[in-house]
Protein backbone atom coordinates (compact mmCIF):
# COMPACT_ATOMS: atom_id res chain seq x y z
CA UNK A 1 0.00 0.00 0.00
CA UNK A 2 1.04 3.02 -0.63
CA UNK A 3 1.23 6.45 1.34
CA UNK A 4 -0.62 8.20 -1.82
CA UNK A 5 -3.56 6.28 -1.64
CA UNK A 6 -4.39 7.31 1.39
CA UNK A 7 -3.31 11.55 0.91
CA UNK A 8 -6.13 10.89 -1.91
CA UNK A 9 -8.88 9.27 -0.44
CA UNK A 10 -8.51 11.18 3.27
CA UNK A 11 -12.14 13.03 2.32
CA UNK A 12 -13.53 9.36 1.33
CA UNK A 13 -14.22 7.46 4.48
CA UNK A 14 -15.57 4.51 2.81
CA UNK A 15 -12.14 4.14 0.29
CA UNK A 16 -10.05 4.54 3.56
CA UNK A 17 -12.19 1.98 5.26
CA UNK A 18 -11.64 -0.55 2.67
CA UNK A 19 -7.88 -0.22 2.36
CA UNK A 20 -7.72 -0.77 5.65
CA UNK A 21 -9.51 -3.85 5.90
CA UNK A 22 -7.40 -5.22 2.91
CA UNK A 23 -4.33 -4.49 4.78
CA UNK A 24 -4.33 -3.21 8.41
CA UNK A 25 -1.00 -3.24 9.22
CA UNK A 26 0.28 -2.07 5.77
CA UNK A 27 -2.16 1.07 6.27
CA UNK A 28 -0.55 1.47 9.85
CA UNK A 29 2.22 2.49 8.63
CA UNK A 30 1.64 4.54 5.66
CA UNK A 31 -0.82 6.47 7.47
CA UNK A 32 1.88 7.14 9.81
CA UNK A 33 4.25 8.25 7.48
CA UNK A 34 1.87 10.58 6.00
CA UNK A 35 0.47 11.81 8.78
CA UNK A 36 2.23 14.83 9.30
CA UNK A 37 1.02 16.36 5.27
CA UNK A 38 -2.78 15.45 6.01
CA UNK A 39 -3.02 15.67 9.75
CA UNK A 40 -5.11 19.48 9.32
CA UNK A 41 -8.25 16.92 8.06
CA UNK A 42 -10.56 15.90 10.73
CA UNK A 43 -10.83 12.47 9.07
CA UNK A 44 -7.02 11.93 9.97
CA UNK A 45 -7.62 12.61 13.29
CA UNK A 46 -10.08 10.06 13.71
CA UNK A 47 -8.14 7.24 11.45
CA UNK A 48 -5.10 8.44 14.16
CA UNK A 49 -7.18 7.68 17.33
CA UNK A 50 -8.71 4.75 15.80
CA UNK A 51 -5.14 2.84 14.58
CA UNK A 52 -3.81 3.73 18.41
CA UNK A 53 -6.91 1.94 19.44
CA UNK A 54 -6.48 -0.69 17.01
CA UNK A 55 -2.70 -1.64 17.81
CA UNK A 56 -2.62 -0.03 21.09
CA UNK A 57 -0.07 -2.67 22.24
CA UNK A 58 2.02 -1.94 18.91
CA UNK A 59 4.10 1.23 18.22
CA UNK A 60 2.64 3.43 15.76
CA UNK A 61 6.17 3.65 13.86
CA UNK A 62 8.87 1.43 13.23
CA UNK A 63 12.46 3.40 13.90
CA UNK A 64 14.97 3.52 10.89
CA UNK A 65 18.52 3.54 11.30
CA UNK A 66 18.14 7.22 9.71
CA UNK A 67 15.90 8.72 12.07
CA UNK A 68 18.22 7.22 15.19
CA UNK A 69 21.02 9.42 13.01
CA UNK A 70 19.11 12.17 12.16
CA UNK A 71 18.48 12.67 16.51
CA UNK A 72 22.09 11.74 17.12
CA UNK A 73 23.12 14.72 14.45
CA UNK A 74 20.89 17.17 15.78
CA UNK A 75 22.19 16.31 19.51
CA UNK A 76 25.63 16.61 18.52
CA UNK A 77 25.40 19.98 16.98
CA UNK A 78 23.43 21.17 19.42
CA UNK A 79 26.29 20.33 22.33
CA UNK A 80 28.95 22.14 19.84
CA UNK A 81 27.18 25.22 20.17
CA UNK A 82 25.83 25.19 23.71
CA UNK A 83 29.85 23.90 24.48
CA UNK A 84 31.53 26.72 22.70
CA UNK A 85 32.67 28.93 25.81
CA UNK A 86 34.86 25.34 26.75
CA UNK A 87 35.59 24.08 23.41
CA UNK A 88 37.37 27.73 22.39
CA UNK A 89 37.94 28.46 26.36
CA UNK A 90 35.78 31.56 26.52
CA UNK A 91 35.79 30.48 30.46
CA UNK A 92 35.68 34.89 31.63
CA UNK A 93 32.09 35.00 29.19
CA UNK A 94 30.78 31.43 30.32
CA UNK A 95 27.87 33.23 32.13
CA UNK A 96 27.20 35.86 29.39
CA UNK A 97 27.16 33.14 26.87
CA UNK A 98 24.38 31.34 28.51
CA UNK A 99 22.01 34.02 29.41
CA UNK A 100 22.40 35.12 25.67
CA UNK A 101 22.32 31.68 23.86
CA UNK A 102 20.97 29.04 26.06
CA UNK A 103 17.81 29.59 25.20
CA UNK A 104 18.52 29.93 21.42
CA UNK A 105 20.48 26.93 21.27
CA UNK A 106 17.31 25.07 22.43
CA UNK A 107 14.67 25.77 20.59
CA UNK A 108 16.91 26.01 17.73
CA UNK A 109 17.76 22.33 18.50
CA UNK A 110 13.89 21.52 18.73
CA UNK A 111 13.22 23.19 15.53
CA UNK A 112 16.01 22.01 13.67
CA UNK A 113 14.67 18.12 14.59
CA UNK A 114 11.10 18.82 13.66
CA UNK A 115 12.47 20.59 10.00
CA UNK A 116 14.68 17.37 9.25
CA UNK A 117 12.67 14.47 9.98
CA UNK A 118 9.53 15.88 8.02
CA UNK A 119 8.90 13.43 5.22
CA UNK A 120 7.83 16.83 3.20
CA UNK A 121 9.07 20.33 3.62
CA UNK A 122 8.93 23.97 1.58
CA UNK A 123 12.63 24.86 1.51
CA UNK A 124 11.19 28.74 1.58
CA UNK A 125 10.54 28.10 5.30
CA UNK A 126 13.62 26.14 6.09
CA UNK A 127 15.41 29.71 5.38
CA UNK A 128 12.96 31.78 6.79
CA UNK A 129 13.14 30.11 9.77
CA UNK A 130 17.17 30.21 9.53
CA UNK A 131 17.15 33.50 8.90
CA UNK A 132 15.57 34.34 11.99
CA UNK A 133 17.74 32.50 14.57
CA UNK A 134 21.26 33.78 12.38
CA UNK A 135 19.56 37.42 13.06
CA UNK A 136 18.11 37.08 16.73
CA UNK A 137 21.59 35.52 17.23
CA UNK A 138 23.63 38.07 15.67
CA UNK A 139 21.36 40.60 17.53
CA UNK A 140 21.88 39.19 21.16
CA UNK A 141 25.66 38.65 21.10
CA UNK A 142 25.78 42.33 19.62
CA UNK A 143 23.96 44.26 22.53
CA UNK A 144 26.39 45.93 25.11
CA UNK A 145 27.44 43.52 27.95
CA UNK A 146 25.67 45.54 30.86
CA UNK A 147 24.44 42.93 34.22
CA UNK A 148 22.72 46.38 35.56
CA UNK A 149 20.49 47.18 32.03
CA UNK A 150 17.00 45.76 32.78
CA UNK A 151 16.33 46.19 29.00
CA UNK A 152 18.77 43.65 28.02
CA UNK A 153 18.23 41.52 30.61
CA UNK A 154 14.29 40.99 29.18
CA UNK A 155 15.86 40.85 25.87
CA UNK A 156 17.54 37.55 27.62
CA UNK A 157 14.46 36.80 29.04
CA UNK A 158 11.76 37.32 26.36
CA UNK A 159 14.15 35.70 23.01
CA UNK A 160 13.37 32.27 23.94
CA UNK A 161 9.60 33.10 24.13
CA UNK A 162 9.82 35.06 20.53
CA UNK A 163 12.42 31.83 19.28
CA UNK A 164 9.31 29.48 20.92
CA UNK A 165 6.49 31.15 18.58
CA UNK A 166 9.33 30.41 15.73
CA UNK A 167 9.21 26.60 16.47
CA UNK A 168 5.71 26.55 16.61
CA UNK A 169 5.52 28.25 12.59
CA UNK A 170 8.02 25.01 12.21
CA UNK A 171 5.88 22.98 13.45
CA UNK A 172 2.88 23.78 12.01
CA UNK A 173 4.40 23.97 8.50
CA UNK A 174 3.85 28.04 8.39
CA UNK A 175 0.25 26.87 8.27
CA UNK A 176 -1.32 30.05 10.40
CA UNK A 177 -4.98 29.81 9.52
CA UNK A 178 -5.04 26.38 10.15
CA UNK A 179 -6.52 26.47 14.11
CA UNK A 180 -6.23 22.24 14.33
CA UNK A 181 -2.07 22.18 13.76
CA UNK A 182 -2.04 25.25 16.30
CA UNK A 183 -4.22 23.89 19.13
CA UNK A 184 -1.31 20.66 18.53
CA UNK A 185 1.26 22.54 18.99
CA UNK A 186 -0.36 23.68 22.12
CA UNK A 187 -0.25 19.88 22.95
CA UNK A 188 2.96 19.20 21.83
CA UNK A 189 4.44 21.52 24.45
CA UNK A 190 2.66 19.96 26.83
CA UNK A 191 3.55 15.99 26.27
CA UNK A 192 7.45 18.13 25.94
CA UNK A 193 6.95 19.07 29.20
CA UNK A 194 5.92 15.83 30.46
CA UNK A 195 8.79 13.92 28.91
CA UNK A 196 11.44 16.48 29.68
CA UNK A 197 10.64 15.84 33.75
CA UNK A 198 10.52 12.28 33.49
CA UNK A 199 14.03 12.03 31.60
CA UNK A 200 15.53 14.76 33.58
CA UNK A 201 14.50 12.80 36.80
CA UNK A 202 15.88 9.90 35.36
CA UNK A 203 19.07 11.80 34.50
CA UNK A 204 19.56 13.32 37.85
CA UNK A 205 19.20 9.13 39.23
CA UNK A 206 21.87 8.37 36.84
CA UNK A 207 24.37 11.42 37.68
CA UNK A 208 23.81 10.37 41.47
CA UNK A 209 24.77 6.43 40.58
CA UNK A 210 27.74 7.56 38.30
CA UNK A 211 29.49 10.38 40.51
CA UNK A 212 29.10 8.01 43.39
CA UNK A 213 30.77 4.87 41.44
CA UNK A 214 33.59 6.87 40.51
CA UNK A 215 34.05 8.59 44.39
CA UNK A 216 34.70 5.52 45.24
CA UNK A 217 36.79 4.07 42.81
CA UNK A 218 38.45 7.05 44.34
CA UNK A 219 38.39 9.07 40.63
CA UNK A 220 37.44 12.74 40.58
CA UNK A 221 34.86 13.41 37.76
CA UNK A 222 32.58 16.31 39.08
CA UNK A 223 34.09 19.13 37.06
CA UNK A 224 34.24 17.35 33.72
CA UNK A 225 30.73 15.62 34.19
CA UNK A 226 28.84 18.90 34.89
CA UNK A 227 30.91 20.63 32.29
CA UNK A 228 30.22 18.46 29.64
CA UNK A 229 28.23 15.21 29.85
CA UNK A 230 25.46 17.55 32.06
CA UNK A 231 25.15 20.14 30.07
CA UNK A 232 24.59 18.27 26.89
CA UNK A 233 22.02 15.96 28.51
CA UNK A 234 19.84 19.38 29.44
CA UNK A 235 20.08 20.64 25.43
CA UNK A 236 19.39 17.24 24.36
CA UNK A 237 16.44 16.22 26.13
CA UNK A 238 14.20 18.40 24.97
CA UNK A 239 15.36 17.36 21.37
CA UNK A 240 15.10 13.50 22.74
CA UNK A 241 11.60 14.28 24.23
CA UNK A 242 10.40 15.37 20.88
CA UNK A 243 11.64 12.31 19.17
CA UNK A 244 9.50 10.23 21.51
CA UNK A 245 6.77 12.20 21.11
CA UNK A 246 6.59 11.83 17.24
CA UNK A 247 7.58 8.14 17.07
CA UNK A 248 6.08 6.58 20.13
CA UNK A 249 2.78 9.18 20.09
CA UNK A 250 0.32 6.11 21.65
CA UNK A 251 2.21 5.99 24.92
CA UNK A 252 2.26 9.95 24.78
CA UNK A 253 -1.75 10.01 24.67
CA UNK A 254 -1.99 7.41 27.43
CA UNK A 255 0.07 9.19 29.50
CA UNK A 256 -0.32 13.01 28.99
CA UNK A 257 -4.30 12.89 29.64
CA UNK A 258 -3.60 11.01 32.57
CA UNK A 259 -0.93 13.71 34.14
CA UNK A 260 -3.63 16.10 33.50
CA UNK A 261 -6.90 14.70 34.71
CA UNK A 262 -4.60 13.65 38.11
CA UNK A 263 -2.58 17.13 38.41
CA UNK A 264 -4.48 19.45 38.18
CA UNK A 265 -7.34 19.16 41.03
CA UNK A 266 -4.19 18.86 43.12
CA UNK A 267 -2.71 22.16 41.69
CA UNK A 268 -6.00 23.60 41.98
CA UNK A 269 -6.30 22.71 46.16
CA UNK A 270 -2.96 24.07 46.51
CA UNK A 271 -3.65 27.21 44.98
CA UNK A 272 -6.15 27.71 47.20
CA UNK A 273 -4.77 26.92 50.38
CA UNK A 274 -1.83 29.06 49.22
CA UNK A 275 -4.17 32.08 48.83
CA UNK A 276 -5.23 31.59 51.80
CA UNK A 277 -2.10 31.34 53.48
CA UNK A 278 -0.63 34.47 52.37
CA UNK A 279 -2.47 36.91 54.80
CA UNK A 280 -1.74 34.85 57.57
CA UNK A 281 2.14 34.44 56.92
CA UNK A 282 2.03 38.29 56.42
CA UNK A 283 4.13 38.14 53.36
CA UNK A 284 2.67 40.37 50.43
CA UNK A 285 3.48 41.38 46.75
CA UNK A 286 3.19 44.86 47.35
CA UNK A 287 5.79 45.10 49.67
CA UNK A 288 8.55 41.97 48.83
CA UNK A 289 9.75 42.34 45.61
CA UNK A 290 10.85 38.70 45.45
CA UNK A 291 7.58 37.43 46.45
CA UNK A 292 5.41 39.67 43.48
CA UNK A 293 8.58 37.41 41.36
CA UNK A 294 7.40 34.37 42.62
CA UNK A 295 3.69 35.50 42.09
CA UNK A 296 4.16 35.57 38.71
CA UNK A 297 5.97 32.50 38.09
CA UNK A 298 3.46 30.82 39.73
CA UNK A 299 0.82 32.82 37.52
CA UNK A 300 2.88 31.45 34.23
CA UNK A 301 2.94 27.95 35.54
CA UNK A 302 -0.70 27.82 36.21
CA UNK A 303 -1.51 29.12 32.89
CA UNK A 304 0.54 26.97 30.99
CA UNK A 305 -0.85 23.92 33.16
CA UNK A 306 -4.59 25.41 32.00
CA UNK A 307 -4.12 25.61 28.51
CA UNK A 308 -2.35 22.24 28.34
CA UNK A 309 -5.35 20.45 30.61
CA UNK A 310 -7.80 22.33 27.66
CA UNK A 311 -6.13 20.58 25.24
CA UNK A 312 -6.37 17.29 27.25
CA UNK A 313 -9.19 17.42 28.31
CA UNK A 314 -11.16 17.95 24.89
CA UNK A 315 -9.95 14.26 23.81
CA UNK A 316 -11.31 12.63 27.08
CA UNK A 317 -14.67 11.46 26.74
CA UNK A 318 -15.78 12.03 30.66
CA UNK A 319 -14.86 14.87 30.82
CA UNK A 320 -17.33 17.12 32.92
CA UNK A 321 -15.20 16.97 36.05
CA UNK A 322 -12.43 18.13 34.59
CA UNK A 323 -14.18 21.11 32.85
CA UNK A 324 -15.52 22.02 36.19
CA UNK A 325 -12.03 21.89 37.56
CA UNK A 326 -10.36 23.95 34.72
CA UNK A 327 -13.29 26.28 35.33
CA UNK A 328 -12.44 27.01 38.87
CA UNK A 329 -8.80 27.29 37.56
CA UNK A 330 -8.96 29.69 35.53
CA UNK A 331 -10.93 31.71 38.07
CA UNK A 332 -7.94 31.33 40.61
CA UNK A 333 -5.75 32.70 38.22
CA UNK A 334 -7.74 35.30 37.48
CA UNK A 335 -7.43 36.47 41.35
CA UNK A 336 -3.87 35.82 41.50
CA UNK A 337 -3.06 38.03 38.31
CA UNK A 338 -5.74 40.81 39.72
CA UNK A 339 -3.27 40.57 42.74
CA UNK A 340 0.01 40.99 41.00
CA UNK A 341 -1.09 43.45 38.83
CA UNK A 342 -2.05 45.38 41.87
CA UNK A 343 1.03 45.10 42.93
CA UNK A 344 2.37 45.92 40.20
CA UNK A 345 0.53 49.17 39.90
CA UNK A 346 1.31 50.01 43.63
CA UNK A 347 5.27 49.59 42.64
CA UNK A 348 4.82 52.09 39.34
CA UNK A 349 3.07 54.53 41.68
CA UNK A 350 5.62 54.27 44.52
CA UNK A 351 9.05 53.87 42.71
CA UNK A 352 8.03 55.03 38.89
CA UNK A 353 8.67 53.52 35.71
CA UNK A 354 10.98 51.25 34.54
CA UNK A 355 11.19 48.84 32.03
CA UNK A 356 10.91 45.50 34.38
CA UNK A 357 7.78 47.59 35.86
CA UNK A 358 6.52 48.09 32.47
CA UNK A 359 7.27 44.53 30.73
CA UNK A 360 5.58 42.87 33.78
CA UNK A 361 2.51 44.93 33.62
CA UNK A 362 1.64 44.47 29.98
CA UNK A 363 2.64 40.62 30.54
CA UNK A 364 0.21 40.45 33.39
CA UNK A 365 -2.75 42.45 31.56
CA UNK A 366 -2.22 40.44 28.32
CA UNK A 367 -2.82 36.84 30.46
CA UNK A 368 -5.26 38.51 32.31
CA UNK A 369 -7.61 39.05 29.07
CA UNK A 370 -6.68 36.16 27.69
CA UNK A 371 -7.79 34.33 31.16
CA UNK A 372 -11.19 35.92 30.88
CA UNK A 373 -11.62 35.10 27.58
CA UNK A 374 -10.85 31.47 28.71
CA UNK A 375 -12.59 31.78 31.72
CA UNK A 376 -16.21 33.06 29.57
CA UNK A 377 -15.55 30.08 27.71
CA UNK A 378 -15.51 27.91 30.09
CA UNK A 379 -18.77 29.33 31.67
CA UNK A 380 -20.20 28.81 28.21
CA UNK A 381 -18.92 25.37 27.90
CA UNK A 382 -19.91 23.95 31.69
CA UNK A 383 -24.00 25.90 31.55
CA UNK A 384 -24.64 26.43 28.14
CA UNK A 385 -23.82 22.92 26.56
CA UNK A 386 -21.18 24.58 24.09
CA UNK A 387 -17.83 22.39 22.98
CA UNK A 388 -14.67 22.41 24.63
CA UNK A 389 -12.66 23.00 21.20
CA UNK A 390 -14.28 26.44 21.36
CA UNK A 391 -11.65 27.59 24.26
CA UNK A 392 -8.87 25.55 22.55
CA UNK A 393 -9.46 28.53 19.77
CA UNK A 394 -9.60 31.28 22.11
CA UNK A 395 -6.23 30.01 23.08
CA UNK A 396 -4.73 29.97 19.85
CA UNK A 397 -5.49 33.13 18.63
CA UNK A 398 -3.80 34.74 21.99
CA UNK A 399 -0.76 33.22 20.36
CA UNK A 400 0.13 36.14 18.22
CA UNK A 401 -0.28 38.37 20.61
CA UNK A 402 1.99 37.15 22.43
CA UNK A 403 4.59 36.85 19.52
CA UNK A 404 4.06 40.63 19.17
CA UNK A 405 4.74 41.22 21.75
CA UNK A 406 8.31 39.48 22.25
CA UNK A 407 8.94 40.98 19.64
CA UNK A 408 8.80 44.54 20.89
CA UNK A 409 10.65 43.95 24.20
CA UNK A 410 13.14 41.75 22.50
CA UNK A 411 13.79 44.53 19.33
CA UNK A 412 12.58 47.98 20.76
CA UNK A 413 12.81 47.80 24.72
CA UNK A 414 16.63 48.11 24.47
CA UNK A 415 16.19 50.82 22.34
CA UNK A 416 13.54 52.77 23.83
CA UNK A 417 15.07 52.91 26.98
CA UNK A 418 18.96 53.35 25.67
CA UNK A 419 19.68 50.08 26.93
CA UNK A 420 19.41 50.82 30.79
Amino acid sequence: MTENQIKENIDNPAQLELLFRNDKKGFQKAFYSVYEEISAHQAAKFWKSRLEQEFSTTINRTTSLSEILLLFLTCAVTCFFIQIPNIFNFHYTDEIFYQRNAGLIVVFGIAAFLCISKKKFVLRNIIISLLIFIGSAVYVNLLPVNSESQSIILVYLHLPFMLWCLLGLVYINFDIKNINLKIDYIKFNGDLAIWFVLILVSGMILTFITLGLFNAAGVSIEEFYFDYILVCGLVSTPIISTYIIKHQSELTNKLAPIIARLFTPFVLLTLICYLISIPIVGHDPFHDRDFLIIFNIMLLGVMFLIIFSVSETSKSEKQRFNEIILLLMTFVAILIDLGALSAIIYRLEEFGLTPNRIAVLVSNLLILTNLIFILINLIQVNFMKRELPKVESTISKFLYIYAFWTILVVFFFPLIFAFK
